[in-house]
């Protein structure tokens, strides 16, 4: 089949659109076919836009005197969102109930106590995917391409285990529209790498679909309904796409070049530090994390960030696949 998307396609920074304000680190966006826009909310919970544009944030109630930092978040089938817990010492996978309490749901692995962990998705079976990015604390130790300690696990009616390890810190993942292949970035190591999935929510041997560079951080990852993966990267602020072909199109950039200059000679020579990552230089953008297809027809590309209160968007000339929660709904909290 041909891909339709035009090699030539570019969105301006002036083509993008602010959809809303007043979010909390809308780290992690989840779309949903009733027009729901769900964002995760640095305080400790979540954010829902509702098509009518009244945004609402729910905070958790959890372990009295813990920050949760939820990052990564899911809506289970059952209406619940989950977050990955990125904490500075502390992790793990909870759901947040109707009435708002937060709940565990996998601290550990093997009686191991989880790292800070950065996503979770569940997927059509109802399996909890989630990533760690490095079992290195604090994480900035781990923002070099020499440090590959990062793992997916997954969590189903066989219990819980680690799929992938050694990973060059593993970020978002994505089941491929066949649902042959499950794909992660490695944001320090830059590259994006893809994984067979077996059956038994197994996963083979790692290949490596697209080595980036320069300040080309790979955060977020989805796909359009032809197989192209579209690719959110912190630092350069660019989306890129993997074509089917995997040849890489930028489609957008807001790239500040002297801040992209200090983060890569930071991680060549192991020396980016924590402050580097808290500005995106003079970019607009302001460290894109995540990108979801949503809208009427689904091509609207919703833009989540780390370092401002708005969401943003762009219109896809190609439409997005859906995703296992695209028909789920949201439990309100009472």
């Amino acid at each position: 089949m041909t891909y339709s998307l035009n090699a030539e396609f570019h969105v301006t920074p002036g083509e993008i659109q602010t959809v809303a304000s007043g979010f909390n680190r809308p780290e992690c966006v989840l779309v949903l076919s009733n027009g729901d826009v769900i964002a995760s909310h640095g305080g400790g919970g979540y954010s829902v836009l509702s098509p009518d544009g009244r945004l609402r944030h729910v905070i958790g109630k959890g372990e009295p005197g813990r920050a949760y930092v939820p990052n990564g978040i899911a809506l289970a089938p059952d209406g619940r969102v989950l977050f990955a817990d990125l904490g500075a010492t502390q992790g793990g996978i909870f759901a947040i109930e109707p009435d708002g309490e937060i709940v565990p749901l996998i601290t550990e692995i093997d009686g191991v106590a989880l790292p800070p962990c950065n996503f979770v998705m569940v997927d059509a079976d109802g399996a909890i995917w989630f990533t760690v990015s490095t079992r290195l604390q604090p994480r900035s130790r781990a923002w070099m391409s020499s440090v590959s300690d990062g793992f997916i696990a997954v969590s189903d009616g066989r219990g819980v285990r680690i799929v992938a390890d050694g990973l060059a810190y593993t970020n978002e993942i994505a089941f491929s529209p066949d649902g042959q292949w499950v794909y992660t970035n490695e944001t320090y190591g830059q590259r994006v790498s893809r994984f067979r999935l077996l059956p038994g929510a197994q996963l083979g041997p790692r290949e490596v679909v697209a080595q980036l560079s320069g300040a080309d951080l790979p955060d977020g990852i989805c796909f359009d309904t032809e197989g192209g993966a579209w690719v959110s990267c912190i630092a350069s602020n660019r989306v890129l796409v993997i074509r089917p072909d995997h040849k890489v199109q930028a489609v957008l950039a807001d790239t500040d070049p002297a801040h992209a200059t200090r983060v890569a000679d930071g991680i060549r020579s192991g020396t980016l530090a924590h402050a580097d990552m808290q500005t995106a230089g003079h970019s607009s953008l302001a460290n894109i994390s995540s990108l979801a297809f949503g809208g009427p027809d689904g091509r609207t590309a919703y833009l989540g960030c780390l370092l401002d209160d708005r969401l943003r968007a762009f219109r896809s000339p190609v439409q997005g696949a859906p995703l296992p929660h695209w028909e789920r709904r949201l439990r309100l909290v009472s």
